[in-house]
């Protein structure tokens, strides 16, 4: 017989961040802001929990937090993440969490000393029976380094007042496992954004998600359609944010989460030390890569960008890198111009390349000596320490305003670069003289918004190979 339990947990609920202000004092005015403006789309609240840096908590400040979250709540179910590493810490938070109204506990495994499987079924039996609330188990092995046994879970799934698990292992095999052993008696809700729809479509009752305060809506059309069986509209609706939610679970989700809200004008303050919001646990490619997804499911406004490719006479393209046209024509240099792609993956790679005692070896010199501020030469290298022959210097056409458009440039790009002109040696189209005799510069014209790697990797070879056969005459 299944006891009847008093919480069944389920929907779209987000793990809130804690907004601190810039002397990292919990703002409460900021906390009130992000629960209003997600309230509509979610179907519950879960504060102080590991989104919301609970490690990082007083335990009045925690309290307060719950007391906030239920004041706005509107009615909807307030999960309290009351997890801690000790036994008596753990009931005093739940005690808390209950006393200002909260609807449920999130207990997570109990960490930093790890006890048996038996002191973990001691541990969570304690809580629940020491305290008059909901308990939803808490499965999160990245950060607490032990996984919460599948044979606890069964065994505690028999206590009145356990009704859930969150599992954030991102383990399907974990998740499915669960389901299968404790499924009859308690919900289990799927905690890692990455994997939401093959978890529903295993049976989870639902999610509580970091990502869920940043695109609700997104989460709660992949629920509406797994519950109604079109599984091509879910896939689509998941894909549509998976490098999103990627990014958010591979950077412990609140630093990252901060930093979209933030983008979104939803005051989300920064984390709290050791942590960093400013230059420290984001790289500035990471914020640019947040930035332009968001930009891309219409949570923000896409910024201008100048997209400038290189035309005219092509012998007159080269003036950036103090090459004119007249002084190509006098010393004979050779010139070809490539283009391939689609959408922001399309590029186009003039190339300029001549004996070395020529102004291109000048040009060639004066690049590496004098790099422009945002058009920084890069020397053209297929693995590291193998520059290639003949030595080629890829110069960006556009201003490189970010590490994430730099790292396009000096990434995928370089590298297709320097597989064109190896492809050309083996092909005889540069001649094995020219290997130590000349030099090229390349002039690569890419796309600010590209981030497709592998497509824009294929591209710049499909367009360098053209520009290295026409300047040495194989097209």
């Amino acid at each position: 017989m299944v006891t009847q339990k008093p919480f069944k947990p389920s929907g779209v609920n987000p793990a809130l961040v804690t907004p601190f202000t810039k002397t990292e004092d919990v703002d409460e005015t900021a906390f009130r802001d992000l629960i209003r403006h997600i309230l509509p789309h979610v179907d519950g609240l879960v504060p102080c929990g590991t989104t919301g840096e609970f490690p990082y908590l007083s335990v009045d400040e925690q309290k307060r937090l719950v007391e906030i979250a239920v004041q706005e709540a509107g009615g909807k179910p307030v999960i309290a993440g009351t997890g801690a590493a000790s036994t008596p810490q753990a009931i005093e938070l739940a005690h808390n969490a209950r006393e200002v109204g909260a609807s449920a506990c999130l207990v997570v495994t109990p960490y930093f000393l790890h006890p048996s499987p038996k002191g973990v079924y001691q541990h969570f039996y304690d809580i629940a029976m020491a305290v008059d609330l909901p308990i939803i188990l808490y499965n999160i092995p990245q950060v607490v380094d032990a996984v919460l046994p599948r044979r606890v879970v069964e065994d505690l799934a028999d206590i009145p007042n356990v009704v859930g698990l969150k599992d954030s292992s991102g383990d399907l095999t974990y998740t499915m496992e669960i389901l299968e052993y404790a499924g009859d008696r308690i919900n289990v809700l799927v905690g890692h954004d990455e994997v939401v729809l093959p978890a529903l479509a295993g049976g989870v009752s639902g999610m509580i998600l970091a990502s869920a305060q940043v695109y609700p809506e997104v989460w709660q059309a992949v629920l509406a359609a797994v519950r109604r069986g079109d599984l091509d509209e879910a896939r689509r609706l998941q894909r549509q944010v998976q490098k999103l939610s990627r990014i958010f679970c591979r950077h412990g989700g609140g630093v990252a989460v901060k930093a979209a809200l933030n983008l979104m004008g939803v005051v989300a303050g920064r984390p709290r030390r050791p942590l960093k919001g400013v230059g420290g646990a984001l790289l500035h490619e990471d914020r640019a890569e947040i930035q332009l997804e968001l930009e891309k499911i219409g949570k923000i406004e896409a910024t201008e960008v100048t997209f400038h490719v290189p035309d005219g006479p092509l012998v007159d393209r080269f003036a950036a890198v103090g090459l004119d046209g007249a002084t190509v024509r006098s010393a004979g240099l050779r010139v070809g111009s490539g283009a391939a792609g689609e959408g922001v993956n399309w590029v186009q790679i003039d190339v300029v390349a001549g004996p070395k005692d020529t102004p291109l070896g000048d040009a060639y010199a004066y690049q590496l000596t004098y790099p422009r501020h945002g058009f920084e030469a890069l020397t053209t290298i297929l693995e590291p320490n193998l520059t290639v022959r003949p030595a080629t210097l890829i110069v960006p056409a556009n201003e490189l305003r970010n590490l994430r458009q730099a790292n396009m440039v000096y990434g995928p790009t370089q590298a297709a670069v320097a597989r064109a002109i190896v492809d050309h040696l083996e092909w005889g189209s540069i001649p094995e003289t020219a290997m130590d005799d000349d030099i090229l510069i390349a002039l690569a014209a890419v796309h600010p918004r590209a981030l497709d790697r592998h497509a824009l990797h294929q591209s710049v070879l499909a367009a360098a190979g053209q520009a290295i056969g026409q300047a040495y005459g194989a097209e």
